[in-house]
């Protein structure tokens, strides 16, 4: 699979099958974020790859309403990084890209494995820590959950959720977020 098939490949489904988790499946994933560009090298991302299931057990507790579906993934990646760690120039705080591009390169290996790998944003920041032991000066940015794409479609997704699964959500056609020469 190439690069462009991944990106067309890509979806962030709820319904979710079991995978093994191995130590190879782990450095595949760490390497594409390894690889993943960053101001100046800094290379600002942390992640904890949780697949203990006692610990993914107490993950849920830090889960939003909502994201229920997440007990079905085998592996949650939690992503994390504090701004001291990357560019800083004139306020704009690069890690926060510099991690989210680390993400994105996880998501496309993870794809072109034929997983699964869905960021989500609704979660306890505090109860994450508390969990996994990340430091408070830490900013955890996301928790990436990874399965296969289950067949059948999971029992607790909303109506909402079930149309996603079943067809991709329609995106913004080209026009309204792309400008040339100026914006406007």
């Amino acid at each position: 699979m190439d690069v462009k098939q991944a990106i067309q490949k890509r979806r962030a489904y709820r319904s979710l099958g079991p995978i093994d988790i191995t130590e190879d499946l782990i450095c595949e994933l760490a390497t594409a974020a390894q690889l993943a560009p960053s101001c100046f090298n800094n290379q600002p991302w942390k992640f904890v790859f949780v697949y203990d299931k006692d610990i993914l057990l107490n993950m849920w507790e830090a889960l939003a309403r909502g994201n229920e579906w997440i007990h079905a993934a085998s592996l949650i990646i939690v992503v994390f990084g504090k701004k001291e760690d990357d560019c800083d120039v004139k306020g704009r705080e690069y890690y926060l890209f510099d991690i989210g591009m680390a993400c994105a390169f996880i998501q496309l290996r993870a794809t072109e494995l034929g997983l699964v790998a869905h960021p989500i944003a609704g979660f306890s920041e505090e109860r994450v820590k508390e969990i996994l032991g990340i430091p408070e000066e830490m900013k955890v940015i996301t928790l990436i959950n990874v399965g296969k794409k289950s067949k059948t479609i999971s029992e607790v997704l909303s109506e909402k959720q079930v149309m996603w699964e079943k067809e991709r959500p329609k995106r913004k056609p080209i026009e309204e977020f792309v400008y040339r020469n100026r914006y406007g």
